[in-house]
């Protein structure tokens, strides 16, 4: 199976995150973190929590028009797998950032930039969760994903 390695197009999305979370510590002193974000969004502490949030939902909606603006077309998403297993994905990273306290991008980028325990570790559990379920759909069950 040939995989798409896009190097630039990662560094450019990697650097557009970062800064992201380094402008949401500096203004708002709050670490970047989307299913937080997404979270305090549905039940806000207060008027002020919420539109910070609102401002930085509105911004990952309309990254695609952006991106549409600038080069004439809009990015290009191929999912390989079924609806229903697309679901129980989603299922499964809701259950996985609930009794793990945060994301990939609240633990994988803001917690290991700050050196933390707890989100090392989580992140080297997404990252051997990651591999092992990508070896078992691929390989054992020759889903072709």
């Amino acid at each position: 199976m040939e995989t798409e390695f896009t190097p630039f197009a990662s560094l450019a999305g990697g650097a557009l995150i970062g800064a992201a979370a380094v402008a949401l510590m500096a203004v708002v002193g709050r670490i970047m973190g989307a299913t937080g974000i997404l979270a305090g969004f549905v039940q806000p502490a207060s008027s002020s929590d919420w539109t910070w949030r609102a401002a930085i939902l509105a911004g990952m909606l309309t990254g695609p028009l952006a991106f549409f603006a600038l080069t004439g077309g809009f990015p290009e998403i191929s999912v390989p797998i079924s609806t229903p297993l697309l679901a129980l994905g989603g299922v499964i990273v809701g259950l996985g950032v609930t009794y793990g306290a945060g994301c990939t991008s609240g633990h994988g980028v803001c917690g290991m930039a700050r050196l933390s325990p707890r989100s090392i570790v989580a992140t080297l559990s997404f990252m051997v969760g990651t591999a092992i379920t990508v070896y078992v759909m691929r390989h054992v069950l020759g889903l072709g994903v």
